[in-house]
């Protein structure tokens, strides 16, 4: 491949032969005919090798954008290319919203659905949940619609690009709603101790931010309809916009006034405006039951001094159960642990695998797109339906259309 294609952060440089751009979901249809190996690239937002492949890459930024209100207007269908920002906007003009967002408004739709990216609220489940209608470009070649009324969708959706290539989604709506978004300083230990689902169910979306150089977090953020006043939970409210990563230039953060606006300008934590550059970092993401989240805190807490060196910030937020079977919500309320690292891998890995040690006893389920070191027995059964996840694929891709080195060590 001529030009040099890496992932947002840098750290993967793809091996692909050549990087297709499609137009159009018959020129997609066409690539997936040639044979493989072939994946597709989305926003680049992974930190692993999941996207890469020594065949063909492809990138559906260029399909035409599509988003059509059913007449309902409870539904989108949206096509494989779109980002979240780009859909937000035009959702918002129609007086709809999503349920929640990610962090980043810039990330690619299909992609954050095919690894179970998720916003944050105890009440919220993941993005991927949303998803009511799949259309996809199976191994066969064959265009596949799946709907809510088949069984296979719930193991389709969070797909990690195995079954075939996602032309179009359809998604769940919700008429468009204002939030307010509040940041505090310093959040107690000993709160947090006595505290913690309290504080992650006190917003429509709650996140606490920690550096791990001392017990107390760093911060809070909380996005709520109702006003806020005073301290919160021994917290005092922030005397300035912040950034999640101390030193950073708090402009690229969404609004923390505390005034109403509307949904896509208070979820996300950035900007949409604001572009991430050079993405200098690594992030690495674990998911524990709910009722396990104090105990998976103080499990990292025994081991922050090898943490922090190496450690940006880490994000602790709240997701309800869901059905989809390889989200890392699976059946259970989940509190993740979100680590973004510096962009060191040789630091960084070894930390890692120390932080997948001391969550172990409680069964720690990786965000897909991040950077794991879990050997793939342990992430199997980590997934009860992941059995049947393998089954799908061999029906889907009988051929290995799709597959990759990272996707043949996980099946």
């Amino acid at each position: 491949m001529s030009e040099r294609v890496t992932n947002w952060a840098g750290n993967v440089v793809f091996g692909a032969r050549r990087l297709h751009r499609p137009s159009s979901v018959d020129q997609v249809r066409s690539l997936v005919a040639s044979g493989g190996p072939l994946r597709v690239l989305g926003s680049g937002h992974s930190f692993n090798r999941m996207a890469d492949t020594t065949g063909d890459l492809v990138s559906l930024a260029g399909l035409p954008r599509v988003v059509e209100v059913s007449a309902d207007r409870t539904s989108v269908r949206i096509d494989g290319g779109i980002r979240y920002g780009e859909l937000a906007v035009a959702l918002e003009k129609e007086g709809l919203a999503l349920h929640n967002t990610a962090s980043l408004p810039h990330i690619s739709v299909a992609g954050a659905v095919a690894t179970a990216t998720h916003g944050s609220g105890v009440r919220h489940a993941n993005l991927a949940t949303a998803v009511s209608g799949l259309e996809f470009i199976s191994g066969t070649g064959d265009l596949v619609t799946l709907s809510r009324d088949s069984s296979d969708l719930a193991g389709a959706v969070v797909g990690l690009g195995a079954p075939g290539v996602v032309t179009a989604l359809t998604l769940d709506v919700v008429p468009s709603f204002a939030l307010r978004q509040y940041v505090y300083d310093t959040v107690p230990r000993a709160s947090i101790s006595e505290h913690l689902p309290e504080m992650l169910a006190d917003g429509y979306s709650v996140s606490l931010f920690t550096d791990w150089t001392g017990m107390d977090a760093n911060m809070a953020w909380l996005k709520r309809a109702e006003p806020m006043s005073g301290p919160w939970f021994g917290a005092t409210p922030a005397d300035g916009p912040r950034h999640p990563v101390p030193g950073r230039p708090a402009q690229n953060s969404t609004d923390q006034s505390g005034e109403p606006g509307p949904w896509h300008t208070r979820l996300p934590h950035f900007r949409m405006e604001f572009t991430p550059s050079s993405g200098a970092e690594l992030q690495s993401e674990w998911h524990v039951a709910a009722v396990d989240g104090l105990a998976a805190i103080d499990a990292v807490a025994s081991i922050r001094a090898r943490v922090a060196p190496v450690l940006q910030v880490c994000e602790i937020r709240a997701i309800a159960a869901d059905e989809l079977w390889l989200s890392p919500n699976y059946q259970r309320d989940s509190v993740a642990l979100h680590f973004t690292w510096i962009a060191d891998t040789d630091a960084v890995l070894p930390v890692v695998a120390s932080v997948e040690e001391v969550l172990e006893p409680l069964h720690p389920r990786p965000h897909w797109g991040k950077v794991f070191t879990m050997a793939p027995p342990s992430v199997r059964a980590a997934f009860p339906r992941f059995g049947d996840f393998q089954d799908l694929v061999r029906r889907y891709d009988p051929s290995g259309v799709f597959r990759n080195r990272w996707l043949d060590e996980l099946l």
